[in-house]
């Protein structure tokens, strides 16, 4: 049974972690020889772990990557012998398995391996200094000094440096609750693949570190494409929806299965938190039949579950605020231009001035960090669908068609889509 991760991009929201959560209770329902895994490759914001810790949703683990690690090819054989034992006690395992190397056990605590260059090695020094061997020899006579142990999380690669350079037939793995296996030159001879499936975001700049060593398999997603590459055909559901939720929702339907009342609500979750309880301009008639559909499921008045959920969103003036400014923050390149935007949604922007100019210094150090020419935030009112933007200091600000209303901020009335309605707007005033 093969593990296949599905994951949503770097940064994550409530879209994200809702989509690979619920993709992950649909694939294991219609593909039962594989074991798929949702995963979320970044940090979640306060605001998003108050809502799904009030809906009583558990989002995905945490992944940092997906690069091969030594776990990966690791062995764990049942195959073991104590330290005071004799090489007989190895004579069973040799003629059925033909192990190189086999651990060693001194009652239940992990004394080293023992390997056959080992065992060759005391053959020869005996012989050369007896010219007979009388005796069987205990384990702990044979066994010689042993290498660094390797940890499970080491990379694959690294660990193949190590070991090529080293004249070792097998090193022990360690974990942080101690041995764990381990790995022979053959467990080198090929590089594993993680299998991964990509919600809300088909571009591998977004996507879990490591994505270039992995096999996409699939891609669910309802932005533009600007995918992986891939060496096989692949399944693309790339949908100009509101939601990747929604998308997911329709692969029940197509598969002819209906979400259970709480696959329904993590689905519900993420279709009202991207479309902002379906008032972004990105909403559509599928989404809000879906969210519909998936509010009577789990039993639930759409409207007032969306007010319930943004209540639990965290005010601005108590945040971090790169935090806050990176928690949902883009990058896109234009031109040789190289702006991020970020979005943060709030129920209320009276309070602006007491948090604005931190928010402005916070902004121009992710602009500096990440390299970019131009960083921008919009926060957005989900209640009264207002937004305001805040700038670094570039001239492409100049070309904005929004009302400046103080240093480096800008009025957005009616404006709740970064991607369809901010994002065009910043493109063209890069491009003119």
């Amino acid at each position: 049974m093969d593990k296949i991760y599905i994951t949503g991009h770097r940064n994550p929201d409530l879209d994200s972690v809702c989509s690979a959560a619920a993709y992950a209770v649909l694939k294991n329902a219609t593909d039962p020889d594989n074991n798929y895994i949702p995963v979320r490759p970044g940090h979640l914001s306060e605001s998003a772990k108050r809502i799904l810790a009030s809906l009583d949703i558990t989002p995905p683990p945490y992944k940092r990557d997906i690069y091969p690690k030594v776990s990966d090819v690791m062995l764990t054989h049942a195959e073991k012998v104590d330290v005071s034992g004799s090489l007989n006690d190895l004579a069973d395992s040799y003629n059925v398995h033909n192990p190189s190397a086999t651990p060693v056990f001194e009652g239940d605590e992990f004394a080293g391996l023992i390997t056959v260059d080992d065992i060759a090695a005391w053959m020869l020094i005996h012989l050369s200094e007896e010219d007979t061997i009388s005796k069987i020899p205990s384990i702990r006579e044979v066994m010689r000094e042993q290498a660094e142990p390797f940890g499970t999380d080491d990379l694959f690669e690294d660990a193949k440096s190590v070991f090529y350079s080293s004249s070792k037939r097998g090193i022990a793995v360690f974990d942080e609750n101690g041995y764990a296996g381990y790995v022979t030159r053959r467990c080198f001879l090929n590089t594993p693949h993680h299998k991964v499936i990509l919600v809300d975001h088909n571009e591998p700049g977004q996507s879990i570190r490591g994505i270039e060593t992995a096999a996409v398999v699939e891609i669910i997603d309802h932005h533009r494409l600007d995918a992986v590459r891939t060496d096989l055909p692949i399944f693309i559901d790339a949908e100009p929806l509101g939601s990747t939720c929604t998308i997911v929702y329709q692969l029940f339907r197509r598969n002819g299965l209906a979400p259970d009342p709480q696959t329904a609500k993590i689905l519900l979750t993420g279709i009202i938190a991207d479309t902002l309880i379906l008032k972004s301009p990105t909403t559509t008639e599928v989404d809000i039949r879906a969210a519909a559909d998936l509010s009577s499921i789990c039993g639930v008045e759409t409207e007032e579950f969306g007010l319930t959920m943004f209540s639990n969103t965290e005010g601005l003036k108590s945040r971090d605020p790169q935090t806050a400014v990176t928690s949902d923050f883009k990058t896109y390149a234009e031109k040789g231009i190289k702006v991020g935007i970020g979005q943060c949604e709030v129920t209320t922007l009276d309070d602006l001035n007491e948090y604005v100019d931190d928010y402005l210094d916070a902004l121009e150090s992710v602009r500096i960090r990440n390299g970019l020419d131009w960083a921008v935030l919009m926060i957005t009112n989900v209640l009264n669908e207002h937004s305001v933007l805040l700038c670094t200091d570039y001239k492409a600000n100049k070309k904005l068609s929004y009302k400046n209303i103080g240093r480096l901020t800008y009025d957005m009335p009616g404006v709740m889509s970064r991607k369809k309605q901010l994002l065009p707007e910043v493109l063209f005033a890069i491009g003119t």
